[in-house]
């Protein structure tokens, strides 16, 4: 049985594989844009007060999450013969995605400063909430288009590693020609006059792109799973049971909670980011734009090419908890040994090649970490269609992204609180800040961050599904299904 199942993945089309992952490329360029560039450009380049450029982003984030599991409950019920479950939503939210995107960067003139607060506002919510209609649909395809143990893996490689493309591709873009002039270290992201060709030149890549990865693999849909024709519509009091469905399942409840750990380390990380780049480690524009670009280019490489085979020589949860816990020390390493006195100064190349290397090795963990998890959650999927009879791809990937949306929230939020706090100055340069400043900010960077990292770690543990457990569900399943299809054999 598992033999077929593996023939069938090795036939997926190279073709159907790339247009799934390049889907993930335009989120990534969305998303990390928005992350990585949204406090700094209201707060250092439009003058907004820190704590309004850091809660903006989160209620937005707060407001969106709550949208994801209702989201995938409704495309695990939605029912379309020509255009299946996932389709109709990956389809029309495109054009609507780019043009909240664009909004962000190009707030309109003369707006007081609570007047731009409620436009970031608004349109970031605009923003998280269309991407989620597109979002959760293509990961839950992504789940649906393979079977196999590793063959999950190998799908999800694609997704994982055009996701770094996307991000990768930004930074290095904004880097050659949209922030390619500065005349301070790390100065670049300050240019007011870049925001504008940067967005719409985005904007229009995230439009092509969603809407190919869509329509490119629309000829798959006559093989994904489609919802029973006996289930009922989708209703509210549905969509609680799937949820609760969907937390029964001890595998899937110690995931989320590991994944709620995890995102608050990812979050706070993410949140000081460029701070912690410019200020701390007072980097080039190009210094910059490298230790974003070329370590996560080595690990991420590295990940789509390993994690699969990684599957066959462990078993996926030995995987998830290693990569848990080196994505919590690597990226974090560099800080911890500048506070002990053991790291090179600014401007030495020590700084530079030291950066370089761990965040490779985190990278590399982070991907071969997510892919392994994603891969996990369609194994889940199995589990719960055996004892509820139901597909919950898209409430099992929604539940994941609200939990993280919701933990990110909180670190961001803590992110920009914790500079405020430490009173990190309004139009700071590098090299002038306050060097308590600068060293609170490191602390909170990495010492602190590594803790919930661990914690997830620990959690990610409680994982139980062996590559045994999911022969013995894919062989129940595909029992049941034939004694299904005998009886409304006999029945007809």
């Amino acid at each position: 049985m598992t033999a077929a199942e593996d023939r069938a993945d090795d036939q997926l089309p190279y073709r159907t594989k790339l247009v799934f992952g390049i889907g993930s490329a335009a989120e990534s360029i969305c998303l990390y844009s928005y992350g990585a560039l949204v406090t700094i450009y209201y707060n250092q380049v439009l003058g907004m007060e820190i704590w309004m450029a850091g809660i903006a982003p989160t209620i937005a984030i707060r407001v969106d999450a709550f949208c994801d599991p209702f989201m995938g409950s409704f495309s695990d019920r939605f029912r379309s013969n020509k255009w299946g479950r996932r389709h109709p939503f990956m389809l029309f939210s495109p054009l609507p995605i780019a043009l909240a995107f664009w909004c962000i960067f190009n707030p309109l003139d003369g707006l007081s400063e609570y007047q731009l607060f409620g436009w970031l506002t608004f349109w970031a919510i605009v923003l998280r909430t269309l991407m989620t209609i597109y979002h959760v649909p293509h990961l839950a395809m992504g789940g649906e288009l393979a079977k196999s143990y590793t063959g999950r893996s190998a799908v999800m490689s694609y997704n994982n590693f055009f996701y770094w493309i996307g991000g990768a591709a930004m930074f290095k873009v904004n880097q050659l020609i949209f922030f390619a002039t500065a005349g301070v270290a790390g100065n670049a992201l300050l240019n007011e006059s870049g925001y504008t060709p940067f967005s719409t030149a985005m904007a229009l890549t995230i439009v092509v792109v969603l809407f190919s990865s869509a329509w490119f693999t629309r000829d798959r849909i006559v093989h994904m799973p489609q919802p029973d024709p006996d289930a009922p519509p989708f209703s509210m009091r549905d969509f609680l049971g799937d949820l609760i469905k969907a937390f029964s399942n001890r595998n899937y409840l110690f995931l989320m909670i590991a994944f709620f750990c995890l995102s608050m380390m990812l979050g706070v990380r993410g949140g000081i980011g460029v701070y912690m780049e410019i200020y701390y480690w007072e980097l080039s524009a190009g210094e910059l734009a490298d230790v974003r670009f070329y370590p996560s280019l080595i690990g991420y490489v590295l990940g789509f090419a390993l994690a699969a085979q990684f599957h066959r020589w462990f078993e996926k949860r030995a995987t998830i908890v290693v990569t848990a816990v080196a994505l919590s020390i690597f990226p974090a390493l560099p800080v911890v040994l500048r506070l002990m006195g053991v790291f090179s100064e600014n401007g030495e190349a020590g700084v530079y090649w030291g950066l370089m290397i761990c965040y490779a090795f985190g990278a590399l963990s982070g991907s071969v970490l997510n892919i392994s998890v994603m891969s996990g959650l369609a194994d889940i999927a199995d589990q719960i269609e055996l004892r509820h009879r139901i597909r919950q791809e898209g409430t099992l990937y929604a539940a994941r992204t609200f939990f993280a949306k919701l933990d990110s929230s909180i670190g961001q939020a803590l992110a920009t609180f914790s500079l405020w706090l430490i009173s990190f100055p309004q139009d700071a340069k590098p090299g002038r800040v306050p060097e308590d400043t600068i060293w609170w900010m490191g602390v909170i960077d990495s010492p602190i961050t590594i803790i919930p990292g661990l914690i997830a770690a620990c959690f990610y543990a409680q994982f139980r599904i062996s590559r045994k457990s999911y022969e013995e569900t894919r062989a129940a399943l595909e029992k049941r299904r034939g004694e299904d299809e005998a009886a409304q054999g006999a029945g007809a």
